[in-house]
């Protein structure tokens, strides 16, 4: 089976870096009944950056609006579902390398029963063009 790619929106917010910032960030969004496809989350200058893809961008924002995160976005990355195996994500990147388009991020991780997933940024100016690549107009 070929690997399933989509754009999807993503939000960046900053929390602190400190032990509960991240679970206080996400059980708001567990109550409001908001379904995460993806969340990475990182260290960047003295605080941790949470880049959120929500299944529902539009219930994502309306969850986290009175709540009062200072958040960006919506913006947008590629998510990619398929058949675990050998080189599955360098596949992806070897595709994007040939066309030329850098990738700011990627997760990647085997999801269990044969399964891969991966989450793939590049550049706002590169979505079109990496969308077009990978067979997605």
């Amino acid at each position: 089976m070929a690997d399933l790619i989509r754009t999807a929106q993503y939000f960046k917010v900053q929390i602190a870096d400190t032990s509960g910032t991240l679970a206080h960030v996400l059980a708001p969004l567990r109550e409001a009944g908001v379904n995460l496809l993806a969340v990475h989350a990182f260290p960047r200058n003295r605080r941790t950056q949470v880049d959120v893809v929500p299944e529902d961008p539009a219930a994502f924002k309306n969850t986290a609006k009175p709540l009062k995160w200072k958040m960006q976005g919506p913006k947008m990355c590629f998510l990619v579902d398929g058949d675990d195996r050998p080189g599955a994500l360098a596949d992806l990147t070897t595709q994007l390398a040939s066309a030329r388009i850098n990738i700011t991020a990627v997760t990647g991780r085997s999801a269990g029963q044969g399964r891969f997933g991966a989450v793939l940024w590049v550049k706002p100016r590169d979505v079109k063009k990496a969308a077009k690549l990978f067979g997605i107009e």
